[in-house]
């Protein structure tokens, strides 16, 4: 019982059918270093003269790490952040495009490889180590430097061409990836002097282009650059990666968060078809140490958990030989919490007593909320929410005694090299991360607590490429989830039925009270603020969840505003409109004034239908004319026996600018039905200790038939603040509220807990 059973495979190997590309082994100064997986269809792959580059095919010149170009001018932009469907890598190659003036029909991405960051000296997260996190794609820093990448690579090609007609490089200008001499006409293409270019060396960096002379942000909307190689099933995601030799482990940690495997009986399954052996995960083996190599970000929260894998030929060989493994586990004290209900309750006792915890205070909140003219006070809960990516979890994973390769659908392949270093106990200079496709993201694989679990398993098989996967329930059951977090707040109402008191506290563990403690209300708008927290011993693992924290928060507070609205006999449209009169950024009057106008507020509605509105900001971190400011109207049916249709959502949004409309648009749409199924359906059920949904049947998911009839984008909230924030996050916050909202316009019935689907909404 317990014995490891042991698989290796000598040689060499190239990839199969798929034809991902593995270029691993090419020497640089002594130095072995591997490639990066293109961004386009592998079937014409990268080229490049540099050992970071596919395998070249036609010569192509590196003007830095970011860029090269081939002598057919076709651009390959280096992308640091991995596109998990939200067009990241699309827009940084636009942001390149715009100073660099090529023929966009010509350009391409690949992802940046983490080995060369390591041994180069960081050129692709110098100054920012969180260069490698998904999204953020138009944030500041990372906007100007591409834009500088584009500028700088421009100006090398003009004086190059220069070089090459002996004239002023006043006189050539660059267009569609043509250098003209202005004065006679005479054109080169980008890719006849790109080897000259790369040798030349700017004495300064060109300034930037004012935003009043672009050409292609904000007046192009191009598709995404991946689309056509996922229609044509080229794309490659980590469930597509096929080597040589490679075997399947199918894994299962421990049920419950934290417990630790007691026994198994691998006798039991050594005779099925295709079993090579089990591998067991065990948190408390000695792994080398983050300080020691020290990385530059805390990898605490991809800790291992104690699990076991059965390995075989084949996934579904191994699958069904873990079904039938017999294996004992010790739960720990997770197993306290029999019941999802027993939670809950322990969450609102913890709300009676003050946090543990200030996490904003302004003012005399407790003093004066005794002398208010009015109190307000409600309770508010939202549940555990899994991620539900469409690609479960997985890797694959080739360890050696002095080299690692690991295929990684994640959103942080950076943090994977440096966990490849912690788990097997390999230099990081002899770490390659691939990096594919990924089948969802939404924060679920930031932590990188997959790819240890990878690691961890592959190592038991020395030589081998093993590609583990979690089950669609395993998957579930295994996530770092939505926190669960209860809320209490109490708002005290002057005499014009305007806050002026608020107290609020949380109770969760895992939660983040981002939207709650640095909201306008709490950062400006109500004079008197203070909010707590209190931290339950829960032992279920939390993580990042699209608009972390901030996506029950705006739940909580547009719900409450909503409350106090009607407790002052105020129109919730004008109530809110008052309070944001008083708030130094005026994105977000202008959102609600529009979304009060496209919805058609105010009109008269038949009996059961009703309209509710919200507004929220990700990313403003309680500073005026920050972040992204979303409005959202719901306008609502709900039948008397409790059927809820959703006629319309109108949103409106303040990005201050924005650079690709389409993509803009396709985003908020995408972010509200995220954040509408968040509300209506999602909630994880716990029973001693477990998560026991497993699938779709039971965490049901919104279907095309229960979207709203219309989703309506207005874009004429947008203030023309010089900021691009961001997009994805944003959305999730205010539909559910809106929702909710609109429910009680048309029922009487205030929800103050998710999701909707659990509640009674028939009325009489």
């Amino acid at each position: 019982m317990g014995k490891i059973e042991k698989n290796t495979l000598a040689g060499s190997f190239t990839v199969g059918r798929r034809r991902f590309t593995v270029m691993a082994g090419l020497g640089l100064g002594g130095l072995t270093v591997g490639i990066v997986p293109t961004f386009e269809a592998l079937a014409a792959p990268s080229v490049s003269n540099t050992p970071w580059g596919d395998a070249p095919s036609q010569a192509a010149v590196e003007l830095s790490p970011w860029l090269t170009i081939a002598a057919d001018d076709t651009v390959t932009v280096r992308v640091a952040s991995p596109d998990i469907g939200n067009g990241v890598m699309t827009q940084i190659a636009m942001n390149v495009t715009e100073e660099l003036q090529n023929d966009w029909s010509k350009i391409r991405a690949e992802y940046a490889p983490p080995q060369r960051d390591f041994a180069e000296g960081s050129p692709y997260s110098v100054g920012n180590p969180l260069s490698y996190f998904s999204g953020r794609s138009t944030g500041e820093s990372r906007m100007k430097l591409m834009l500088q990448v584009g500028a700088s690579a421009r100006e090398r090609l003009k004086a190059a061409a220069a070089q090459e007609w002996n004239v002023p490089v006043a006189e050539i200008d660059a267009k569609n990836s043509v250098l003209t001499h202005k004065p006679t006409g005479r054109t080169l293409r980008y890719g006849e002097v790109a080897q000259k270019a790369a040798a030349i060396k700017l004495d300064k960096e060109p300034d930037l282009k004012p935003q009043s002379e672009w050409t292609f942000l904000g007046k192009a909307s191009p598709a995404k650059l991946q689309l056509a190689n996922i229609v044509n099933g080229q794309a490659v995601f980590g469930m597509d990666i096929r080597l040589p030799g490679m075997l399947y482990a199918a894994l299962m940690q421990s049920p419950v968060h934290g417990g630790k495997l007691k026994s198994y009986d691998f006798d039991a399954i050594k005779n099925m078809p295709g079993v090579r052996g089990v591998a067991v995960v065990d948190p408390s083996e000695q792994r080398k140490m983050a300080r020691e190599l020290k990385a530059p970000f805390p990898l605490g929260a991809s800790a291992a958990q104690s699990a076991i894998a059965v390995i075989a030929d084949h996934y579904w060989q191994a699958r069904k030989a873990l079904d039938a493994l017999p294996i004992e586990w010790d739960d720990g004290v997770g197993a306290q919490w029999k019941t999802t209900e027993q939670i809950y309750v322990a969450a609102h006792k913890a709300l009676e007593k003050e946090g543990e915890q200030v996490e904003a205070t302004r003012g005399q909140a407790y003093d004066l909320i005794g002398k208010q003219k009015k109190v307000v006070e409600a309770s508010y809960t939202t549940p555990y929410c899994d991620h539900m990516n469409m690609e479960p979890l997985n890797g694959t994973a080739l360890v050696t005694a002095d080299k690692v390769e690991l295929w990684m659908p994640s959103q942080h392949p950076q943090q994977a090299v440096f966990i490849a270093a912690e788990e097997p106990g390999v230099e990081p200079e002899k770490i390659f991360v691939h990096q594919t496709f990924v089948g969802g993201g939404f924060g679920r694989r930031v932590y990188g607590d997959d790819a240890r679990m990878v690691l961890a398993v592959a190592k038991k098989f020395p030589g081998t490429p093993i590609h583990v996967i979690w089950s669609r329930e395993e998957s579930m059951r295994q996530g770092r989830y939505r926190a669960m977090m209860a809320a209490k707040l109490r708002a005290g109402l002057d005499e014009s039925g305007m806050p002026s008191v608020l107290i609020a506290r949380a109770s969760g563990r895992g939660m983040s009270l981002n939207g709650l403690a640095n909201s306008a209300y709490t950062s400006g708008i109500i004079p008197n603020v203070q909010v707590e927290s209190q931290t339950m011993p829960l032992h279920i693992l939390t993580g990042p969840y699209r608009g972390p924290g901030y996506n029950s928060n705006a739940f909580f507070l547009e719900t409450f505003i909503d409350e106090c609205a009607y407790a002052a006999g105020i129109d919730p449209m004008e109530y809110r409109l008052k309070l944001f009169a008083k708030w130094p950024d005026a994105g977000w009057t202008k959102c609600l004034q529009d979304v009060k106008a496209k919805s058609g507020w105010g009109k008269k509605l038949p009996r059961g239908q009703g309209m509710g509105v919200a507004i929220s900001n990700w990313g403003m971190a309680g500073k005026p004319e920050a972040g992204t400011t979303v409005a959202c109207v719901a306008t609502v049916e709900v039948s008397k026996n409790g059927n809820l249709t959703i006629h319309a959502v109108d949103v409106s949004f303040d990005t201050g600018r924005i650079v690709n409309r389409d993509a803009i648009a396709a985003g908020i749409e995408g972010g509200t039905i995220f954040g509408l199924n968040m509300t209506l359906n999602e909630g994880l059920d716990v029973r001693n200790g477990r998560i026991v949904d497993g699938n779709y049947d039971q965490y049901p998911m919104l279907r095309m038939g229960d979207m709203p009839k219309k989703i309506n984008v207005s874009f004429d909230g947008l203030s023309n603040h010089d900021r691009f924030s961001e997009i994805g996050e944003p959305p999730v916050g205010p539909v559910g509220p809106a929702i909710g909202n609109a429910i009680f316009a048309a029922t009487g019935k205030r929800l103050r807990t998710t999701p909707f689907r659990l509640h009674d909404l028939s009325w009489a």
